[in-house]
């Protein structure tokens, strides 16, 4: 599988990250056959966090042979330094891991919650202690919404960055979902780049669920190969898989077929999301942007 560089860390990264959500509710066994496919696949980088069900604890049986393999990425959505500082601690016990390649702000959608997160008593700063005790190596910053993950790059210069990146959200432009002035900047700032619900294809239409997703993933194999082909065609490092463990084989496959697209494939990929629903944005919050970007002073 292609690896590609996550920026300044200097490390390569294959470029499907396993996300490891997908192993939230599955039992041991399930979840041994699944990490064991990726490694032989060549995934070296896995996203876990401790939101995600028992994944961490699926995880530690794998952390004593095959760290080395691995290029650990976990999260928090702790808000501040103390909460923070504990779910990191826990979180590396659950795992089993000496240590975080990468530990990110987890899910920073909320105006009220960057101030916290930045504040000083924030998560942040739970955070640089931690790398400075070496049990973090990277910093990160996860976020459904890019207009606040701008507000957060004002604030500090993080590792990498986490956003949704889909030929969906492509297709049914939203200034609140628009991922491309992230990425500008992320090249810019040579921080790299993670693509995360790159797999979405809609809101689920009918109570039915037909995947552990919580939203109506592409599932055949050609779609999933658009959906991969599509990323990385965004110039980001590496796409997280889809959260349902059936489906990695599918993503597997398609990252080791990946090929660049032409303008033509590029458009009609594209086009084919006319008459679907993209799952973000998923509410108004332009007030709560405006009033803490004048609260900063910015234009």
């Amino acid at each position: 599988m292609e690896n590609r560089r996550l920026g300044r860390t200097g490390h390569y990264s294959s470029i499907v990250t396993l996300g490891c959500f997908s192993l939230a509710s599955v039992t041991q066994a399930e979840a041994d056959k699944t990490i064991e496919l990726a490694l032989s696949h060549g995934v070296n980088h896995f996203d876990v966090a401790p939101a995600y069900g028992e994944a961490e604890l699926r995880l530690r049986p794998w952390m004593k042979d095959h760290r080395d393999e691995i290029f650990l990425a976990c999260k928090t959505t702790k808000r501040t330094k103390k909460s923070a500082a504990e779910v990191l601690r826990q979180s590396l016990e659950r795992t089993g891991a000496e240590y975080f390649d990468l530990y990110q702000v987890h899910a920073l959608d909320e105006m009220d919650e960057l101030r916290r997160v930045f504040g000083p008593k924030g998560a942040l700063q739970a955070m640089l202690e931690a790398r400075r005790s070496g049990i973090i190596r990277y910093i990160g910053i996860t976020s459904h919404r890019p207009l606040i993950m701008l507000e957060a790059l004002k604030l500090f210069d993080f590792d990498s960055v986490m956003l949704p990146i889909s030929f969906v959200l492509k297709k049914h432009y939203d200034a609140r979902s628009d991922y491309e002035p992230i990425l500008r900047i992320a090249k810019q700032r040579d921080i790299g780049t993670i693509a995360m619900k790159s797999f979405a294809k809609q809101p689920y239409q009918t109570e039915k669920r037909s995947h552990a997703t919580y939203y109506e993933p592409f599932d055949s194999q050609e779609d999933i190969e658009k959906c991969v082909n599509f990323a990385l065609s965004q110039n980001v490092t590496t796409v997280a898989s889809a959260s349902d463990i059936k489906l990695i084989p599918k993503i597997l496959r398609a990252a080791e077929r990946h090929h660049e697209l032409t303008e033509i494939e590029l458009a009609k990929i594209i086009e084919s999301a006319a008459n679907l629903k993209p799952i973000f944005p998923d509410g108004a919050f332009m007030d709560q942007l405006t009033t803490w970007r004048k609260s900063r002073g910015d234009d």
